[in-house]
């Protein structure tokens, strides 16, 4: 079985992990605002030392591509595609929509959408089956785009409640932390196959354009 490194910079938050013969050995999260670029490097290196690893032991890195902070997001797979140059090793990118559907399988309902909040009255949303399989593929979407698609799922699982399209509808609270457990047996099936990334061509799932301000006139 392989040992895989676990990659998620996708939020405010960094989580690191390592995984061999099915199980995760270490696992590390670390909670400073905008401290990804500062302490992803370090946090790799802690938990190789935890779980009693080396770089090189490594057979591929897991990374979740998005969306989520374009700055965060840069970072980890930056951080990935390094060391995958030094160390020839593959990566694999993993839907950061997906990996939440998958923390929070198994669920009792038919079908269920993730609801993630992307900026005002913005979201990314996409709607998976409870087999995991894909329903509607992960996009961009405004409040007022959900009206039309709402009766079709159970349930929605979100971290923006108060939006008044969701009042009346089944949700739950969506916790930007994936389940790294769910993660590691779902990649070491896709590491089997040989389902790998493009490494020179690989790009974060932003979803959507940046968005940026006009800089202010220097006096």
């Amino acid at each position: 079985m392989p040992t895989l490194l676990y990659i998620d910079t996708s939020a405010d938050h960094i989580a690191i992990a390592v995984s061999r013969n099915g199980s995760v050995r270490a696992e590390k999260r670390e909670y400073t605002t905008h401290q990804q670029a500062a302490l992803i490097n370090i946090m790799i290196e802690d938990v190789l030392r935890d779980a009693g690893f080396s770089l090189a032991e490594l057979d591929a890195l897991a990374v979740c591509g998005g969306p989520g902070s374009y700055t965060g997001l840069r970072v980890g797979l930056s951080a990935a595609k390094g060391l995958c140059f030094a160390l020839q090793k593959p990566l694999m990118l993993f839907h950061k929509l997906f990996l939440l559907a998958l923390s929070a399988s198994p669920f009792p309902e038919t079908t269920m959408m993730i609801a993630l909040k992307a900026r005002q009255d913005e979201l990314f949303i996409a709607g998976y089956h409870q087999t995991l399989r894909e329903i509607l593929p992960p996009q961009h979407a405004f409040s007022s785009d959900l009206d039309p698609i709402l009766p079709e799922y159970d349930i929605i699982l979100t971290n923006y409640e108060e939006l008044p399209v969701f009042e009346g509808r089944h949700t739950r609270p969506l916790h930007h932390e994936i389940n790294m457990e769910k993660w590691s047996a779902y990649a070491e099936n896709r590491y089997a196959q040989g389902a790998f990334d493009d490494l020179a061509y690989s790009e974060p799932f932003y979803l959507k354009a940046a968005f940026t301000t006009t800089a202010k006139k220097k006096i």
